[in-house]
């Protein structure tokens, strides 16, 4: 247990501190159990489990905040459910209804309340749900049990170069995190195990992760490490990519809602081609891990592209959609769950 007392909330960066108490459900003969809190963090599984030699997995990030009236507020959890629930299916696992996962996490975060980052901080509380395939078995199947569960870490930023740190530095890899009708489009454990050889590479060459083309071409982007890619024209265009195995981030979902609503900016979800990397002024990676993460260079093939890191629009996305968050300017409906 880490010493809550001495917790430094505004340099923690993103790594495991165990908390009070996590959420768990069973599934057993066709149906979720009602779930309830436990303390304990260790789980024991059949060494048949379909998670450990099948990968028979998916997982959610988000995140809650406390508003500066000290409420605790989790931003766009439905989203997440849904997601769940698309992954779920992909796998040929049970969906968690959204009323679950809701109550899960509202749980979660009621019982670990003074684990939640203090208002400004620059940390926030990290909720992890996630499904797993358990139980007795030998062959290529779907299990015939699973867990639901949801534990939560106070967390800082994902990435070193942060908003207010001069932004990251990334580098193309000539691997792929997924196949083109792969499993790209869906939060599977099974993409995360096989991105961790680029990003082995990209940090031991100096970068902070490293850049996934498209898998059928090599020529276009598709996503920052583990987050989603964003650049603003010099013309002050938003632009992201579009491709069936990106997984579609609910960060950049909301981003786009706000650069085009509140912003008034240009907004286009299409392929980006590397070699037009030089079209854009400004870069970023996003996420619910990454928040905003500013990118100031980009190295593809021995030429590198710099940005402004942070640009002044990513710079206000990041303080717009902060500030939606932690509950001091309206959201747009749906995007904020107070927990009572």
């Amino acid at each position: 247990m880490a010493d809550l007392e001495n917790l430094d909330w505004k340099n923690l960066g993103f790594s495991y501190i165990k908390t009070d108490f996590r959420f768990i459900a069973t599934y057993k003969n066709g149906s979720w159990s009602q779930g309830g809190l436990v303390s304990e963090n260790v789980l024991q599984l059949s060494e048949g489990s379909p998670v450990l030699h099948y990968g028979q997995a998916c997982f959610e990030g988000l995140k809650a905040y406390r508003s500066q009236e000290g409420k605790a507020l989790l931003f766009r959890p439905l989203e997440n459910a849904k997601r769940l629930q698309t992954s779920c299916e992909r796998l040929l696992m049970p969906k968690v209804s959204e009323e679950l996962f809701l109550r899960a996490c509202a749980e979660v975060v009621k019982a670990n309340q003074k684990w939640l980052a203090p208002y400004k901080s620059g940390a926030s509380l990290y909720l992890r749900p996630f499904v797993i395939g358990v139980g007795d078995n030998l062959g290529v199947k779907p299990a015939s049990e699973y867990l639901f569960i949801v534990f939560c870490a106070p967390v800082g930023a994902y990435f070193k170069g942060g908003i207010e740190k001069g932004g990251a530095r990334f580098i193309t890899t000539a691997f792929d995190r997924a196949a083109p009708k792969g499993t790209g489009g869906v939060k599977v454990g099974g993409n995360y195990a096989a991105s961790l050889l680029a990003h082995k590479m990209a940090t031991e060459q100096g970068y902070d992760d490293c850049i996934y083309l498209d898998p059928t071409t090599h020529t276009k982007i598709e996503e920052v490490g583990a987050a989603n890619f964003f650049g603003i024209t010099h013309d002050s265009a938003f632009i992201t990519p579009h491709s069936p195995s990106i997984l579609p981030s609910i960060t950049r979902k909301s981003l786009m809602v706000l650069a085009k609503e509140h912003l008034k900016l240009k907004v286009e979800e299409r392929e980006i081609l590397v070699d037009e990397l030089g079209a854009f002024k400004e870069a970023g990676a996003c996420g619910t891990a990454a928040i905003i993460t500013p990118i100031k260079e980009i190295a593809h093939n021995n030429k590198s592209y710099s940005f402004e890191a942070p640009g002044n629009i990513t710079k206000q996305l990041y303080d717009l959609l902060l500030s939606i968050q932690q509950g001091e300017q309206e959201a747009p409906k749906d995007w904020i769950f107070e927990v009572g």
